[in-house]
């Protein structure tokens, strides 16, 4: 069996075999291949979308997301054109780390 032909045939034409095959086999193979590098992955993490992301890195609910974005402490970090709003996760951290004003 040719690891390359079963891998283009759709899994509802194989046979019990070949899909056993292909399983116990597909694995070895890309373990033997280099590993590769997350490169992307850090320039992927850097940014969040929607104020479903602002949620997830504040740890967070929606409403006090949008409380957070609307309040200004972010603004710096936020791009936002239309509906789509994209957030630097690293600046936004950063920023509403600071402490500003207070009383007195």
């Amino acid at each position: 069996m040719n690891i390359a032909n079963l891998l283009q045939k759709p899994l509802w034409q194989m046979t019990g075999e070949e899909f056993m095959y292909l399983s116990q086999n597909v694995g070895k193979d890309t373990e033997a291949k280099e590993p590769m590098t997350n490169t992307m992955d850090t320039t992927a993490s850097k940014y969040v979308y929607g104020l479903a992301g602002i949620a997830q890195l504040f740890g967070c609910s929606i409403p006090t997301a949008n409380r957070i974005k609307k309040s200004g402490k972010i603004d710096k970090a936020i791009r936002q054109i239309g509906r789509k709003i994209i957030v630097d996760a690293e600046l936004a951290l950063e920023l509403a780390g600071r402490k500003t004003g207070g009383r007195r």
